[in-house]
């Protein structure tokens, strides 16, 4: 499995993961998939967060990643997994409030992200008891704590 990555760096931020790193977490967050996927990851700034966020999801607020499935009919042949849009203000604020290493939270947030553009969903319970725990395998296997547990 691997992925053709189309990172876009929409924010003023300079504290910013490597697009290696980018690559790595959305690889192992598609190790199960059997084909080439292509994924684009836009960083961005509160202001088009916020945008997006109003305009699709009906929440007037910035968010950590919003994902943006592709709907592809499948005799087209195109592996297009679809779009995340990251808002970096917001991931390296919820890293330092929740006490994380901003590069575990960046891990995760992609993780995250990618889940949602391969059908994970967390709004049942059941769904979201999955995906978590296969998040939490995911970092784990990159050498990073769980994100579910709160710091003391």
């Amino acid at each position: 499995m691997s992925i053709l990555l189309d990172l876009q760096n929409a924010s003023t931020s300079n504290q910013l993961p490597s697009e290696a790193d980018f690559v790595l977490w959305s690889e192992k967050a598609l190790q199960h998939a059997d084909a080439e996927w292509e994924v684009t990851i836009r960083l961005v700034d509160e202001d088009e967060s916020q945008t997006l966020n109003r305009d699709y999801r009906g929440k007037d607020k910035p968010t950590n990643v919003l994902s943006f499935p592709a709907d592809i009919p499948e005799e087209l042949g195109l592996n297009l997994l679809g779009d995340l849009v990251i808002c970096v203000p917001v991931v390296i604020q919820e890293a330092q409030e929740q006490d994380k290493l901003v590069t575990a939270h960046w891990a995760h947030m992609v993780i995250h992200g990618i889940l949602h553009l391969q059908g994970f969903d967390h709004i049942e319970l059941d769904e979201a008891d999955a995906m978590e725990a296969l998040e939490i395998k995911i970092l784990a296997d990159l050498g990073y704590p769980d994100p579910y547990v709160e710091s003391e």
